[in-house]
Order: C-alpha cells, then sequence, then structure tokens
C-alpha cells in the first residue's frame, strides 16, 4: 500500500511539474483580473455559456465515450497519404488583392485592404502539450512561423491548444503589430512577453476601432476553454471583422445556437463567414457543431460565403478526415449556399470566391 501511494504521489507530482510549463499559460492578475470580474458572463467562478451547454450530451455516459475512443474510431480518422496543398509564396501576395491562404483546421491569413490578418495559428505539428499527441496529418504543415509576412493583426479566439500555440506565437512576436483575443486569454500571451499595449482583450459584444476603417467585435460562442486542469477562466469569442471594403465572421469554435442569428440580425450581412465544421461527436454536441448546423448558421449569420473550418490537420473527434468538408459541402449544395473549401496553401482572391476543387477526393484511409 505505501508503494501504491509514493507512486500515485509521485505521478500527481510529476503532472504537476510539467503544468509549470510556459506553454501553459497564466490565470489572470491584476487589471486583467478586475475586467474578468466585472463581466457579465464570468459567474460563479467562471466563464458561462448564453444556454445550457454541459460538456457531454445528456443522453451520454463518460464510459461510453472512452468506450468509442477506443473502439469505435473511423478507420479513416486519418489520411494515410500527405495531403495535397499549394506553396504561396506569402510574402510577395499582391498588395492590391483581397485574399484568404488557409493553412488547415482554424489558421488562415487574410490580406484585406491592405492589411495583413492571421488568424488562430498552429504550426507546430501538434495540438495539446505533448508533442506526440494529436499529431498533424501528413502534408498540412507546409508552413512554418518563419515564413509568415509582417502580420498587423493576430486574431485568437480562445486558449485551446489547437487555436493558440506557444511556439507558434512566440515566433511570430516580432513580427505581429496588435494582437486581439478574448478576455482573459490576454494572460497567457502577456506572459509569453507580448507587451500589455498590444493585446486588445474584449469580451462578448465588446468593440475595438482600429483604424484605417478596420473595426473588431467580439461576439458570442457557445464552447469553453482551458489549457490545463483549470475550465472557463478565459472567454471563448468569435468575432466580427469590419473593414473599408468587406465585413468577415470568424467563428472560432461553436456549437449551434440562437447567437448565429443575433449576430447576423445585428452585424451582418457578411462577405464571408468562416465557420468550424469538423471534430463533432453527438456526446458533445453542444460544443461543436454538426456540419449541417455550420450550413444552417451561415445563413443565420446572411453569410453570402461560407468557408468550411476546423478540418483536414488533426483528428480531434472519431469520424473519418474528411467527413465534415463532405456533409457541409452536400448541405451547401442542397441549400444552394456559396460555398469555397480551398487547398492548403491556396491563394483565394476574396473579390471573386469562385469554387474550388474537391481536393480530398481519393485520399486512401490510414490502416
Amino acid at each position: 500500500m505505501v508503494i501504491l501511494v509514493s507512486v500515485i504521489v509521485a505521478l500527481v507530482l510529476v503532472v504537476l511539474l510539467f503544468m509549470q510549463q510556459a506553454s501553459f499559460g497564466k490565470a489572470a492578475t491584476g487589471e486583467r483580473l478586475s475586467r474578468i470580474l466585472q463581466s457579465s458572463t464570468y459567474k460563479d467562478g467562471k466563464f458561462q455559456n448564453q444556454s445550457y451547454t454541459p460538456d457531454l450530451a445528456e443522453d451520454v455516459s463518460i464510459f461510453k465515450v472512452l468506450n468509442d475512443v477506443l473502439f469505435n474510431r473511423s478507420i479513416r480518422n486519418k489520411p494515410a497519404g500527405k495531403l495535397p496543398s499549394q506553396k504561396t509564396n506569402l510574402l510577395t501576395i499582391d498588395p492590391e488583392k483581397d485574399v484568404i491562404i488557409w493553412f488547415g483546421h482554424s489558421s488562415c491569413l487574410m490580406q484585406i485592404d491592405g492589411k495583413k490578418i492571421l488568424v488562430d495559428p498552429v504550426f507546430c505539428g501538434h495540438a495539446s502539450p505533448f508533442t506526440f499527441m494529436m499529431k498533424s496529418f501528413k502534408g498540412s504543415d507546409v508552413y512554418t512561423a518563419e515564413e509568415m509576412p509582417a502580420i498587423d493583426y493576430l486574431i485568437i479566439t480562445h486558449d485551446h491548444w489547437d487555436h493558440l500555440d506557444y511556439q507558434t506565437v512566440n515566433k511570430l512576436k516580432p513580427k505581429v503589430g496588435k494582437v486581439i483575443t478574448s478576455l482573459g486569454t490576454g494572460a497567457h500571451l502577456e506572459s509569453w512577453g507580448f507587451k500589455p499595449d498590444h493585446i486588445i482583450e474584449k469580451d462578448w459584444n465588446e468593440q475595438a476601432d482600429l483604424g484605417d476603417g478596420f473595426l473588431v467585435t467580439a461576439t458570442p460562442g457557445r464552447h469553453f476553454s482551458g489549457r490545463g486542469f483549470q475550465r472557463n477562466q478565459a472567454m471563448w469569442a468569435s468575432f466580427v471583422l469590419q473593414t473599408p471594403s468587406k465585413k468577415i465572421f470568424i467563428g472560432g469554435d461553436s456549437g449551434y445556437d440562437t447567437h448565429f442569428a443575433k449576430i447576423g440580425n445585428e452585424h451582418g450581412p457578411f462577405d464571408l463567414a468562416l465557420l468550424e465544421c469538423g471534430q463533432y461527436n453527438n456526446a458533445w454536441r453542444y460544443i461543436h457543431m454538426m456540419p449541417e448546423q455550420t450550413v444552417q448558421a451561415a445563413i443565420d449569420l446572411k453569410a453570402k460565403v461560407l468557408m468550411p473550418v476546423h478540418w483536414a490537420k488533426f483528428a480531434l473527434a472519431l469520424h473519418a478526415w474528411d467527413e465534415p468538408i463532405e456533409r457541409v459541402a452536400k448541405e451547401a449544395h442542397r441549400l444552394n449556399r456559396r460555398i469555397i473549401h480551398p487547398m492548403i496553401g491556396e491563394e483565394v482572391n476574396l473579390n471573386e470566391t469562385v469554387a474550388t476543387v474537391e481536393w480530398w477526393k481519393g485520399i486512401e484511409p490510414s490502416n
């Protein structure tokens, strides 16, 4: 018994020690904490969703989830082959063009009205604190932080590992003008060496005037946050980006709810909506959308064009790796909605938004 207790204590100490690494970030203190405590979305010691949002659906047990993870994962959960991509030179993009370049999952670079906006960049090759877990698909890491151009605005929707990567943002730090993020997330960034006056941290429905005709508004999502054991100490958000010529919705992670229609009524219509379509499961249906709900969310938002994200880089759920795009594209076509699904690295002209090819077809399943 003494040996067993000693082993358990040692393991706990190792875990606690491991979590002292800088990559886990820091909790808010001082002025940042004061802002959190004043937020109407922060209640009972944590941030709250607008609607009832359990981590697991009521009809699902943790034992069923574990069983599914161990025994019911799709054999096509990861592509066996290398994903195709294009390698656009990000340093030589025509400055007169309005473009978007997707890097897989939720990472993308936009150049609009002369400004460069980078969203949720993760270039480290994994979406967890462990380099051997949740590794990126072969062929999905064709870009590095070093290859990014100077960034006017870095947008971080929330602090999960697949959206906020310590290695990536540290390498980007000298290239970034301002960071725009959700309330509470700024504490991580400040602990990693970002200057406080370079961080624009917003609660839901707060707006920042960025100058030159650029406005950004933090808007609600239905999700959660946390980089360790403590949950919901930083807000998760979507963002409305208004430029002199366009309006873009950056959805972050979110389950489907009435907030999309409310955002559409208050801020729409949108020229483009970036909405998650992957890493869903019936067990966590409140915090991630099903692909058909992604299309409905775009309709609610009054989006002219939908670009599905949150797929083609990490296997964070049990479905086939290409199931999200197949389902969302099918639903968009059924409802006659415009959708683009560029290849990783492909430059898409936002003033044309022509149809993109079904590049994922024919990639063999993994064993």
